[in-house]
């Protein structure tokens, strides 16, 4: 195949408990925009001016946007974000189950988690 079919990745789904605090959540603690809640009932994210969202969805299942390796917790969804130390000081302040930032090749990152328990990167 000469070209792709895909031309980008517009949305990631998000398992959540309580979508309505999910969604503030992510607002409040990220500074993301709250699209809509819709009938379905999902929230819609807006992630800065791309194209790209993300999709909260609730659940009672005991499930997460991120995956195991060894048993150990890997994230599946990386931010970025030129204010890595300014945002891990807010999370940390705000309560926030976070890492500490590391190092690797140059560019710093660090894990947290959001209230649901998933795991997620941001990095710069």
């Amino acid at each position: 195949m000469s070209h792709s079919f895909i031309e980008q990745v517009h949305y990631v789904r998000i398992p959540v408990k309580d979508l309505t605090a999910s969604a503030r959540w992510y607002t409040d603690a990220l500074g993301l925009e709250l699209l809509t809640i819709t009938e379905e009932p999902v929230a819609i994210i807006k992630v800065e001016d791309g194209p790209f969202l993300l999709i909260l969805v609730p659940t009672n299942d005991e499930t997460f946007a991120h995956f195991t390796i060894n048993k150990e917790a890997a994230f599946s969804i990386g931010f970025t974000s030129p204010r890595l130390a300014e945002l891990h000081q807010h999370l940390t302040d705000h309560k926030v189950k976070v890492e500490e930032i590391r190092e690797d090749n140059g560019h710093a990152y660090f894990h947290f988690y959001d209230p649901d328990g998933n795991k997620l990167q941001v990095h710069w």
